[in-house]
Order: C-alpha cells, then sequence, then structure tokens
C-alpha cells in the first residue's frame, strides 16, 4: 500500500480554514480539493458523501481538539479552579488564533448549515454552558449563578469574534476574555 501523501491531521486543517472562511454554502469543492492538496477524486475517497460530510469532520475534529485543549484544562483537579480556568480560557485564544479566527459554529449555521449541522452545533454550545457551569460552582458560585455565567460567557465569545472581525480589531477578543475571567474570579 502506497503511504499517503496528505496526512489526515492536515486534511482536516485545510477543510477547516475553509469552512471557516466561506461557511458551507459559500464553499466549493475546488476551494476544499486546493486546501487539502488532494484532487476532488481523492477527496471524494476519503469523504464519499462530499461536502457534507467533510463538515462533519469538521465538528468532529474541532469538537475533539476543544474536549483536549478547554474542557480538560476546565476539568483538571490538579489544578486550582482559577488556573483552571485560566488554562481554560487560553485554550479558547488558541482556538480562535487570538481573535483571529471566525467560530466553526457560526461559519457553519449559515443557510442550509444551521439545518444540516443543528444537532453538531445545539451540542457543542450545551457542552460548552455545562463546562463553564461546572467550572463556576468549584468557583463556589451557585447553581444558577454559574449557569447564567456560562451562558454569559458562550454568548460573549461568539459576540466578541464578531465584533473583532467587523472591526478589525483583536483587543475586543482578548478583553472580552479577561472580563470573563474577572466575572468568574470576582476581581
Amino acid at each position: 500500500m502506497r503511504p499517503q501523501k496528505v496526512l489526515d491531521n492536515d486534511i482536516l486543517i485545510g477543510l477547516t480554514k475553509v469552512f471557516r472562511s466561506n461557511g458551507y454554502e459559500g464553499t466549493s469543492l475546488k476551494e476544499l480539493a486546493e486546501a487539502t492538496g488532494l484532487k476532488k477524486a481523492s477527496l471524494y475517497h476519503r469523504f464519499p458523501n462530499g461536502k457534507q460530510e467533510m463538515a462533519e469532520a469538521v465538528f468532529t475534529y474541532i469538537n475533539t481538539w476543544v474536549q483536549e485543549n478547554i474542557f480538560q484544562a476546565l476539568q483538571n483537579e490538579q489544578h486550582t479552579p482559577e488556573v483552571r480556568l485560566q488554562n481554560g480560557l487560553d485554550g479558547i485564544r488558541r482556538l480562535y488564533d487570538n481573535g483571529k479566527e471566525v467560530c466553526i459554529f457560526r461559519a457553519l449555521s449559515m443557510q442550509t448549515g444551521l439545518e444540516l449541522f443543528e444537532q453538531q452545533i445545539n451540542s457543542g454550545m450545551t457542552q460548552w454552558i455545562a463546562e463553564f457551569t461546572e467550572i463556576g460552582i468549584v468557583l463556589d458560585f451557585t447553581p444558577t449563578e454559574a449557569a447564567q455565567h456560562a451562558l454569559q460567557t458562550l454568548i460573549e465569545v461568539q459576540g466578541s469574534l464578531i465584533v473583532t472581525k467587523g472591526m478589525d480589531n483583536i483587543s475586543v477578543f482578548e478583553n472580552t476574555l479577561k472580563n470573563i475571567e474577572n466575572r468568574y474570579l470576582n476581581t
């Protein structure tokens, strides 16, 4: 068997970049092939169900990354709750390249993407809220307060990404993360 010329991780990174830039409807197979370094036929060989399967693979890839780099940081009981929160926020910085990258939820929730990926988007947001609720409880907020903070955190991160792009000002994103940290740590 011939070795693969393009590694699976590289393919997923390329697909993610294109979907983040163009959304689901705005992405062409040509762009996906170019971003992955594969020909269209090779791309279809790996993803027989086409563009939708590619987008689903991107959701899985990002979900795994978030689990490993954000949620595990929030859950890591070897650190104080304050450090866990800071490490989780650092993971958010890396996920969105300090505010330069678009959220995959937003990118794939436009037009028909919302219908196609509603379950993945809902599941991802629900888990986000659950994880940030848990760190809020660990930081001594009541369950109600922790849930409110978690929802507000999701809203602020998503909103700051849009404002950061619209104003071409990454300090909006960083200031949002600092405000989230201050809210959780009561500083």
